[in-house]
């Protein structure tokens, strides 16, 4: 089995905010990222499939053809968008790394052909914050 990753990019805002709650115990769950007008990231994601080469081609899949992809159906919704309010696929969650990274292996995984397979979405929020998730 080989594992391809491909690197894209997009700039979003969102605000973490549970509307049941207080706005004190926003403040005191979520900090400066219940902010009441949004706050921004320069997002890295990182898309990993996994499946066999094809002995025609030398590739586990065409890495443009990825990249192409994953940007039709997740970067050109999310970049430079308001994931609480722009992102239909996000509506009624919270808009957190951790649903957001789950949400994009829903969008891009039925695209994906039979011989391959998603393994991974890593999404980083900054540097040292990210998540995997696995399916």
């Amino acid at each position: 089995m080989v594992y391809l990753t491909r690197l894209e990019h997009f700039n979003a805002a969102h605000k973490l905010y549970n509307p049941a709650w207080s706005r004190e115990k926003n403040d005191e769950v979520f900090g400066v990222c219940a902010n009441e007008n949004w706050h921004g990231h320069n997002f890295d994601l990182y898309i990993t499939i996994k499946g066999e080469i094809d002995p025609d081609t030398g590739f586990l899949f065409d890495a443009k053809k990825l990249s192409r992809l994953i940007k039709e159906h997740v970067v050109n919704k999310l970049d430079h968008k308001n994931l609480n309010v722009d992102v239909p696929f996000l509506t009624g969650k919270m808009c957190s790394t951790e649903n957001l990274a789950v949400a994009i292996w829903q969008q891009l995984q039925p695209h994906l052909p039979a011989n391959v397979q998603l393994h991974c979405v890593k999404l980083y929020e900054t540097q040292r914050i990210y998540v995997e998730y696995f399916g």
